[in-house]
């Protein structure tokens, strides 16, 4: 079923984006993680590529969104500025890309957001006013939004969003051909329309799974209702995937390109932070881990032998919370 009304960003119109990007943001490595531990986790055979987007200015993949929408401001919304709202990453990136703009940032987070990225936000020059809970953050930056005459740079919906978005799945498959599979955090569903618009263009036959927590599973629901679904309530230690929505457009692209979507328990995910922390050396949020999870879970039998590209979309994780969410003992996820 493709989905009425939404024109997918063509090839060309992904690479014009990247160069618009240019050094503006890092073409992050992809690396083939092999040894004892992912052979064990997910099968001899299996060839694992991760996507490194932890290493992206910002330390997520949200920089190459935000900052195509503020260059894409006119002169006259430059100067009155942007809004945003976001558990952290969002924000973090919109404020970074207000600098590199020339324009100021007024971000709305959860007062449960996580204290170092509301402290990153700051030191990248924004304004952050923190609400009470997702809902009610929504409600305040349509306020700022209004009131203010900020432009609203939205966390995973719109054109130039998953044109940004799309520019990681073009790295990807000009770093690693043939690929069976790409496994990809689905939060909003910003990040996994545009990979999969850009890998389906570039490397057709490749699979692309998305993965999303089980307390915060609404573009499973989407799918499953053939429309964009609203949560009654978001619960996850994966505050990044927490989106309470789905939204026409980037489900729309989703739709069109996405395979499948698989859902995770919390404590999966712990266990492949975990994994990453051990072998790799990775220190990633839970939603940095999700596709490693749902590789080493979901996916595994359906995966085994193939070469599979892994999203580590990022990690703003601080030392404290880290230690408390990983799970580095027991069985692999």
């Amino acid at each position: 079923m493709q989905p009425a009304n939404v024109q997918a960003p063509a090839l060309e119109a992904i690479i014009a984006a990247r160069k618009r990007l240019g050094e503006r943001v890092r073409e992050t490595p992809a690396w083939h993680w092999q040894g004892d531990a992912i052979e064990h986790a997910v099968g001899a055979g299996t060839r694992v590529f991760l996507k490194l987007e932890l290493l992206q200015y910002t330390g997520t993949f949200k920089a190459r969104g935000a900052l195509l929408n503020a260059l894409a401001l006119t002169e006259a919304q430059r100067q009155l500025g942007v809004t945003a709202v976001s558990a952290g990453n969002h924000a973090i990136a919109v404020a970074f890309a207000a600098r590199a703009a020339g324009t100021t940032a007024k971000v709305v987070m959860p007062k449960t957001a996580n204290a170092a990225r509301i402290a990153l936000c700051r030191a990248y020059g924004a304004e952050v006013v923190l609400v009470d809970g997702v809902y009610a953050a929504f409600d305040e930056v349509e306020r700022i939004r209004n009131e203010e005459g900020r432009a609203f740079i939205h966390p995973f919906e719109g054109e130039l969003t998953v044109l940004g978005t799309a520019t990681v799945g073009y790295e990807l498959c000009n770093q690693i051909e043939n690929l069976d599979a790409v496994i990809v955090p689905v939060g909003g569903g910003g990040l996994i329309a545009g990979i999969a618009c850009a890998v389906k263009q570039m490397q057709p036959r490749c699979m692309v799974y998305g993965v999303e927590p089980e307390g915060a599973d609404s573009m499973s629901r989407s799918f499953k209702a053939g429309s964009p679904q609203k949560l009654e309530r978001v619960d996850t230690i994966a505050d990044s995937l927490g989106a309470p929505y789905a939204l026409p457009y980037s489900y729309g692209i989703a739709r069109q390109f996405v395979d499948e979507i698989v859902t995770l328990p919390d404590v999966s995910m712990q266990r492949a932070m975990g994994l990453l922390f051990a072998d790799m050396k990775l220190a990633v949020e839970p939603a940095g881990a999700a596709a490693t999870a749902a590789l080493c879970g979901p996916l595994r039998e359906r995966l085994t032998g193939q070469r599979v590209g892994v999203i580590v979309c990022g990690s703003n994780i601080d030392a404290a919370t880290f230690a408390r969410q990983v799970i580095t003992d027991g069985p692999h996820p």
